[in-house]
């Protein structure tokens, strides 16, 4: 705890870039989907693909780190995590075709997840629920730039150089991360070497967290609500470059402002900490999060969903967004001690899996039109607030 507290500053940063990394490989190459398409020759919903297997990973991979975690301690697995991605983005600089980029990305993803399983857990190794989700508000602050800041310079990348150097600066990042974590970053947790990693003593572990109803309320209102941010940034390229025609550098403008709005929230919710619970912020925010989904629906039927109002609706839908996030993942985190790595990879992978078929639901029913992306993003608002109104009411009442 002592070390935690001399280098607070220091370990925020570096637990902010291990939660980043994941986006932040995402955001980097969404302006190149066009791009990358055209190398290959193949229609931009099969390069999407490439971000649907990105999740697929993220999800399984955190169900692997998790256990890991609880067993040796925070820092040994996500350094071999760390350095699986770095050999894997340099892999997608060699990918000749669509099918191998889609199989290098899975691997990415295999390696970026122990970034985010191992932050969430460290988090929860010294805060407690209220806290903690201040703490988690400082990572979203982290977390939240990657979109401000990944798509403008990934289309600068794409303007002036191959769109094979994206994944050169991933592996640039991934090993500066690395070394940080190897030389800096502090153990948090030493391991219970009982902690057994056979698979039947493995899924007890992962269904006795399942079954805890404060985890599964908060993990299933989180994961459906950030499954609507997958939602758009699985469509958003082809909404705004294709149906509304920006070129890759007014995308990456647009994607930067939207994400503005995460960064905003996130550090309105610690003001908001101050007074209200993390449970009656979360609750306001799916509200707020269900309207504006329902909104931008209301605008598409009636005709008048421009591009000004689709931008200012995505932005808010972000802003309730960035409420969510932080509050339902420390509650539902706060039950847990020892199984912390367990309960945080399950989050992760419930959240990543959802987002996966939000992803891929909008690739699925892909026509052309704005449609699959705020018709995906409006039902995860409106099922996340169901879901959270119908267990305050029958479930803690």
């Amino acid at each position: 705890m002592t070390k935690i507290k001399a280098n607070r500053t220091v370990v925020l940063i570096i637990l902010g870039l291990l939660s980043a990394i994941g986006p932040f490989s995402i955001d980097l190459y969404l302006p190149a989907f066009d791009t990358i398409a055209t190398d290959y020759d193949v229609s931009i919903d099969r390069v999407q693909l490439s971000l649907s297997s990105f999740f697929v990973g993220v999800a399984l991979g955190q169900m692997i780190y998790g256990p890991l975690l609880d067993k040796y301690g925070r820092k040994k697995p996500l350094i071999f995590g760390l350095a699986l991605y770095c050999v894997a983005s340099l892999l997608c600089t060699t990918a000749s075709s669509v099918e191998q980029l889609i199989v290098f990305r899975f691997l990415q993803a295999l390696g970026s997840c122990s970034g985010m399983v191992a932050a969430r857990a460290m988090v929860r190794d010294y805060y407690d629920s209220q806290e903690a989700a201040k703490v988690f508000s400082l990572l979203m602050l982290v977390i939240a730039v990657s979109p401000i800041l990944a798509p403008s310079f990934g289309a600068f990348l794409i303007a002036h150089f191959d769109w094979h150097y994206l994944f050169i600066v991933l592996f640039v990042l991934g090993a500066l991360i690395l070394a940080a974590t190897i030389f800096i970053l502090p153990e948090s947790y030493q391991g219970n070497k009982n902690f057994s990693l056979k698979p039947a003593a493995i899924v007890q572990k992962f269904w006795a967290v399942l079954i805890n109803p404060t985890f599964l309320t908060y993990c299933a209102v989180g994961s459906i609500a950030s499954a609507g941010l997958y939602a758009y940034l699985a469509g958003s390229s082809f909404v705004m470059q294709q149906v509304y025609g920006l070129t890759e550098s007014q995308y990456g403008l647009a994607f930067a402002f939207v994400a503005f709005a995460m960064l905003t929230a996130t550090q309105l919710n610690r003001f908001f900490l101050n007074r209200w619970h993390s449970i009656k912020i979360s609750i306001i925010a799916n509200g707020w999060h269900s309207l504006v989904g329902v909104s931008l629906i209301f605008f598409y039927y009636t005709g008048l969903l421009s591009f000004p109002i689709l931008l200012i609706g995505t932005f808010f839908y972000l802003f309730g967004h960035g409420f969510i996030f932080p509050n339902t993942s420390a509650m539902a985190l706060t039950p847990f001690k020892e199984l912390a790595g367990s309960a945080s990879a399950l989050l992760g992978c419930v959240q990543m899996a959802l987002g996966g078929v939000a992803s891929a639901a909008v690739s699925y029913l892909h026509d052309g039109t704005a449609l699959p992306m705020i018709g995906v993003m409006c039902a995860c608002a409106v099922l996340a607030l169901i879901i959270h109104l119908f267990t305050r009411i029958w479930v803690f009442s």
